[in-house]
Formats: structure tokens, C-alpha cells, sequence
């Protein structure tokens, strides 16, 4: 899977510390846009495109035809801008499989009978070693369940699109303590990742600035060996789960996880309107 190479574009959002991505095949100008969000004011509950209209704005510049549309995994921290991209693009949409796991476990947490939990509101539900191409580069899904139930990664040539599996080596992994997440999971998917080839590219979903540093995105899986703060003294898989939940017990949730996952879970599709013509969010009290 590493003799193509295809270009990568990172579009990093500020406000949450999330990275969307262009994943373009130079030969034939195709491409796909994964984890693209939508601006979000909690305090207004006010969304807005400009995020996603800056990779429009590049997917036109460079005259590239979008072929996908694909969510790594239902994000906690921020919106979804499938719906919106696909509404601009008319490409299909995708996601794991799993996905209809993590939407019948979030429609008892929002008591939401009308929440679809079959997947339907994708275009597509990647299964575990599936592929398909983008351009003329072909793309293996590998489910890496972990961080949630229904993560994937895209291993796209010699890049891995890792989503909130894997940091950058200096913040070293994920949480797992969001409903469904476990780090026994993840750490499996983790040695996954690292078992691809030393020079495979891996780009990774969210990035903190640690220690005050610019914001990173790319790594390697021969840098991840060498120096991941959780994986470099190769940890055997309850010593990883100790220092994950001891770790995750520090953090405070998403301050959008509750506002995120009911509409990323359809797609970034927002909730039906009601009879005035608006969309409104639900809010479970002491769920979490």
C-alpha cells in the first residue's frame, strides 16, 4: 500500500483542535475530504460554513473532483460538515460500520426514538478491510475501535488517516471513557497502526499545541515507535490501560459532546425541524 503517494492537505480548526483533511491523487485529480467541521457557537447554538468553505475554496482552486466525503468516527468535540460538503459537492457520504452500535447507544442517552440507527443517514458504511479507491490510489478501511466503537482508519498509499486514535508522539493517545470507548480496544488498534510500514505517513485528528508548541499533524510510524510518550517503552496492554484511565479521569468532557454527537451520528445532518421551522438540540441531564 506504499507505492502511491498521494497528497495530503491538513486544515487545522482552531477552536477545538481538530484537523480536516484533502486527500488528492495527483495523477487524476481526484479526491476526498475526511473529518470536515462545521463552526459551532455553543453559547449562541450558532452554526456557520466558513471552515468547510475554505476546502471548497481549495477543492476549486486546484480543480479537483471530490469523490468521498468520509467521518473517521461520531466526533465529541465538534460538527460534522458532511451534510453541508455533500450538499455543496453531491458526493457520497461514509463511515465505519459500526456506527449503528454507537447510534442505538446515544439514542437511550438522548431518549430519541427518531434517531435512525442503521446507518442510513450515510451514503456508505465501510466494513473492517474494505476498500475502495480515490482516484486511481486505493484506500484500506481498518476498524480501530478504542477512543469509540466506531472508529476507522483510512490507510490511503503510504498515509494513515489515524482520527483520535494516535496523537502526535509528544501527546501520545486518545480518551477512551466516552460511552462505549475501552483503551484495551485501543491499544489494540494502536499496535495495528504501528505494524504498518516504518515510513507510512500518519495524520492524526486532533492536535493541542503541547507545551506550547505550532500545531502538528503529521508523523510517521518509525517516529511513533521511537518516541510516543505512551507506546515508546512499548507498554504491554494492562500497563496501557492503567496510564489511559488514570489519565482520562484528569479530563473534563467535550464541551460539545452533547451538542456534537446528535448530529454527527446523522450524518451532519441537524435535527428535523419542528413545527416552527427550526432545528433543536436535546441536552440530557446527568448522563454523563
Amino acid at each position: 500500500m506504499t507505492t502511491s503517494r498521494p497528497d495530503v492537505t491538513g486544515y487545522y480548526h482552531e477552536d477545538t483542535g481538530s484537523i480536516a483533511y484533502l486527500l488528492a491523487d495527483p495523477a487524476t485529480g481526484k479526491a476526498a475530504i475526511i473529518d470536515p467541521v462545521l463552526d459551532y457557537d455553543e453559547k449562541a447554538a450558532r452554526t456557520w460554513t466558513a471552515s468547510a468553505d475554505a476546502m471548497l475554496a481549495d477543492v476549486a482552486r486546484r480543480k479537483l473532483k471530490i469523490e468521498w466525503l468520509l467521518d473517521s468516527h461520531p466526533h465529541a468535540d465538534h460538527l460534522s460538515a458532511l451534510d453541508y460538503l455533500k450538499g455543496k459537492l453531491g458526493a457520497p457520504t461514509a463511515t465505519g460500520a459500526k456506527i449503528v452500535e454507537v447510534q442505538k447507544l446515544w439514542r437511550d442517552i438522548y431518549n430519541a426514538p427518531d434517531l435512525p440507527t442503521d446507518g442510513s443517514d450515510f451514503d456508505k458504511l465501510f466494513t473492517d478491510g474494505e476498500s475502495f479507491n480515490v482516484g486511481e490510489i486505493p484506500v484500506r478501511v481498518m476498524h480501530t475501535p478504542g477512543h469509540t466503537l466506531a472508529s476507522v482508519i483510512f490507510i490511503a498509499g503510504d498515509a494513515a488517516f489515524v482520527n483520535d486514535t494516535l496523537f502526535q508522539p509528544d501527546t501520545g493517545s486518545a480518551r477512551c471513557d466516552f460511552p462505549g470507548g475501552s483503551p484495551q480496544a485501543q491499544y489494540d488498534s494502536i499496535m495495528k497502526i504501528l505494524a504498518l510500514p516504518d515510513d507510512t505517513r500518519l495524520f492524526t485528528g486532533h492536535d493541542y499545541k503541547h507545551g506550547g508548541r505550532a500545531a502538528k499533524w503529521e508523523s510517521t510510524v518509525a517516529a511513533q515507535k521511537r518516541a510516543n510518550v505512551h507506546f515508546g517503552k512499548q507498554p504491554t496492554r494492562e500497563q496501557y490501560a492503567e496510564v489511559r484511565r488514570a489519565r482520562d479521569r484528569t479530563l473534563p468532557m467535550p464541551r460539545n459532546i452533547l451538542h456534537a454527537l446528535q448530529i454527527n451520528l446523522r450524518a451532519g445532518k441537524l435535527p428535523p425541524p419542528e413545527s416552527d421551522g427550526r432545528s433543536y438540540l436535546k441536552i440530557p441531564l446527568n448522563r454523563l
